[in-house]
């Protein structure tokens, strides 16, 4: 029944993308006539989404209500929206600006007054019912460019040449001009209103503090204007300038913390030099100790923040203050480990990064978010054949921070001198929370960090949570549904809850936060259940090891013994070809798997139930033709529907597999053995007639340097140094190891 209902909607659906809806070209110089068709366009759409569930349709459903004037209805769809996206409570901010404007309208229809008046009583009612843990967000969403709403209408409009147009243009069109319509008409409103409304409730104090190393720093500091005893600190250091700052401040208040952000060198009104990542070691010292002096803090700083925000909690316990007594470094970043080269691997992304935060004092956000020019000048590099050092020339120019990094292809003195490096983590005297997931790009990062605090520190006080989070989820809470997955119930917690019960039990003696029974509490995918254990190798109490057999089928076996003749299988990369056309192998009638470059290797289905539980391991016995290579791997779950579930994946230099210091070329020729031992790490259970795939490989992607194998650094390679292919043999005595719990 489900399957025919979800074919019968998919049919309509087609019926209605095939439509053509008549359009008068008047409608494209006369606002009002604009207005006036999209409205009906709008209504005639909108009556054939009857109770969309999807979180794309929900969203369409509501936008075309308002769109219609159908404001009431749209409200409860915003609502729906945000219990299916997650916890209606966390998500209480998501579309809070078209919520806020159908409102209005609902009320300016209902109750025959001047939209201002409306709008007025709109906000009061919404704002009324939101707790400040949540309305300090409001900020972020009214800070649209409204000039670029209006061209990216105007583009569209003009775009128009029919008498009819089809539901995707009147999709865009629509939407293009409900955006405009909303910020134009009531976005600098809101702000002030929200204005009015905070300073009855904060204190906000920005100022200028000169380092001792000479440096300038931007600090802003929020307190409530109900509470004027002395309090503990919550510090987050910056890099992105601009309106979160302020939303962090009021965050803390909102805990009954004093918030406190100092943006780095270079950034708001500090005139330094941007320079990201080198100067928290050496600036967070002293502004920790700016803080612990003032009259309002009692001596007591904690810090949080996700990302780079992450990283400088870390840079900050380099040179542990006395004040500072705990941190909650959220998918921190590993600088040198994950970002801005993964196990040594360069990305291609970090240009674009570095773009976003040193063009000016703030963030270039309209230059960060042109993700179709950052994908040209990335794939106009990748077919050039250039150097990767090149890059940044495609982009236009010579980028000095983009030079400076490429300088350093090892775990080097410069990105030692960031962070705590092996025994200085055994100097770290404070409790720590680090939160990540399984599916957050900087994960390798948290996980460098809690390894090494453990393998240094005698006396570790460190805590983790990791579960089916992504970046942003693992620093802020839990959405319902990750990449199509639907998100275990015991999974959708609120990380900032957590943080500030942390905070609490550090801080103010309160209650150590429920979840955090052991050391390591992982909330395993489709168990409903968190797991605690008292470090990461107890995380798993076995491993299941498969070997990288040679079969006759387009898919090589995984075998659970090892192979009586050791074999090989080849692979040929040619690096001259520059076509980035996927390719495919097809594991089932209609469903196939993206796997460029690549060796497809499989199980046979699973008899019985298996619960996977860490990164896994590998120990690869190869023989190239060059110097080196860039490896990838990919851990795949083709599930008992046949729809594939990525799991887990590696992508590391050959050469530093043995030290990330220091590189260890291969012998053309000889026969190596390359262990693998940082990919990222997940658990889930995987049912009874599920197959495992394996993907081993070699990275040659527009988004990463490509690694020719010359032996010469890898970001000064160009394609003449390709030469002949690469050729690899993958020999079945490699295996790979999986962390399971039996």
């Amino acid at each position: 029944m489900k399957l025919k209902l979800i074919l019968a909607a998919l049919f309509f659906m087609n019926l209605l993308s095939a439509q053509k809806f008549f359009w008068p070209k008047v409608a494209l110089t006369d606002s009002a006539n604009l207005e006036k068709n999209i409205s009906t366009i709008a209504s005639k759409i909108s009556e054939n989404y009857k109770k969309p569930k999807r979180l794309d349709s929900l969203e369409r459903a509501f936008k075309f209500d308002i769109l219609a004037g159908n404001y009431k209805k749209s409200v409860a769809t915003i609502q729906a929206y945000r219990e299916a996206f997650a916890d209606k409570n966390s998500a209480s901010i998501k579309f809070i600006n078209y919520e806020i404007y159908a409102m209005a309208k609902d009320i300016e229809k209902n109750e025959k007054t001047d939209f201002s008046g409306a709008l007025d009583k709109a906000f009061d009612i919404k704002y009324a019912t939101l707790p400040d843990k949540y309305s300090f967000r409001i900020a972020d969403v009214f800070a649209e460019n409204i000039m670029m709403r209006k061209d990216n209408f105007k583009k569209t409009l003009e775009s128009l040449k029919n008498d009819s147009i089809s539901l995707n243009s009147v999709t865009g069109l629509g939407f293009s001009y409900l955006d405009y319509k909303i910020s134009s008409g009531i976005q600098q409103r809101v702000k002030d209103l929200l204005a009015r409304k905070e300073k009855e409730k904060y204190l906000v104090e920005t100022t200028d503090l000169k380092t001792k190393k000479g440096g300038t720093v931007s600090v802003t500091v929020t307190r409530s204007r109900n509470n004027n005893q002395p309090l503990p600190a919550i510090l987050t250091n910056n890099i992105y300038a601009g309106n979160y700052d302020g939303a962090l401040g009021k965050r803390a208040v909102a805990y009954n913390y004093v918030g406190v952000v100092v943006n780095t060198r270079g950034k708001r009104t500090s005139t330094d030099e941007i320079e990201p990542f080198e100067h928290e070691a050496e600036d967070l010292y002293d502004v920790i100790d700016w803080i612990s002096k003032q009259s309002w803090n009692n001596g007591k700083v904690g810090m949080i923040g996700g990302s780079y925000l992450g990283f400088s909690q870390w840079a900050a316990t380099k040179r542990m203050h006395p004040a500072l007594k705990t941190v909650i470094p959220q998918v921190a970043v590993g600088i040198g480990i994950d970002y801005p080269m993964t196990n040594n691997v360069f990305m291609s992304y970090m240009l674009q990064w570095i773009s976003y935060v040193t063009t000016n004092n703030l963030t270039d956000e309209e230059g960060f978010r042109n993700y179709k020019k950052w994908d040209s000048v990335n794939t106009a590099w990748y077919k050039s054949g250039k150097s990767f050092r090149a890059l940044d020339t495609f982009e236009g120019k010579k980028n000095k921070i983009f030079q400076r990094w490429l300088d350093h292809p090892g775990y080097d003195k410069y990105w030692k001198s960031m962070v705590p490096y092996k025994k200085e983590f055994g100097k770290i005297n404070i409790p720590v929370l680090t939160t990540t997931g399984f599916y957050d790009a900087d994960q390798l990062g948290a996980l460098y960090y809690f390894k090494e605090y453990y393998r240094y520190n005698k006396n570790p006080n460190h805590y983790m949570i990791i579960g089916p989070y992504d970046h942003g989820g693992a620093q802020s809470y839990a959405t319902n549904v990750l990449r199509g997955y639907t998100v275990d119930q015991a999974a959708r917690i609120n990380i900032s809850d957590l943080a500030f019960s942390w905070f609490d039990y550090v801080m103010k003696d309160g209650k150590k936060p429920e979840l955090l029974k052991d050391k390591v509490n992982v909330q395993i995918m489709d168990t409903n259940e968190w797991q605690h254990f008292p470090s990461l190798e107890a995380s798993h109490n076995n491993t299941l090891k498969l070997y990288f057999a040679k079969g006759p089928d387009a898919a090589q076996p995984l075998l659970k013994v090892k192979p009586a003749k050791n074999d090989f299988v080849k692979q040929i990369i040619d690096f001259k070809d520059r076509d980035t056309k996927s390719i495919y192998y097809k594991y089932g009638k209609n469903d196939s798997l993206r796997v460029n470059n690549t060796v497809v290797y499989q199980t046979d289905i699973l008899d019985k139930d298996l619960i996977l539980n860490g990164a896994f391991k590998a120990k690869l016995k190869a023989e190239i033709n060059k110097k080196d290579m860039d490896i990838i791997i990919s851990l795949i779950q083709i599930q008992p529907d046949h729809e594939a579930f990525y799991l887990s994946n590696y992508l590391g230099r050959a050469s530093y597999t043995r030290n990330r210091e220091k590189r260890h070329l291969l012998k053309p020729g000889k026969v190596e053995t390359i262990s693998i031992d940082n990919p990222t790490f997940v658990g889930k259970k995987i049912p009874k007639g599920s197959r495992l795939i394996v993907l081993l490989g070699v990275n040659k992607t527009p988004e990463y340097q490509v690694n020719y194998g010359s032996g010469k650094d890898v970001s000064d390679e160009t394609i003449a140094d390709a030469k002949d292919p690469l050729e690899i043999k993958w020999f079945t005595d490699s295996y790979i190891e999986l962390p399971i719990i039996q």
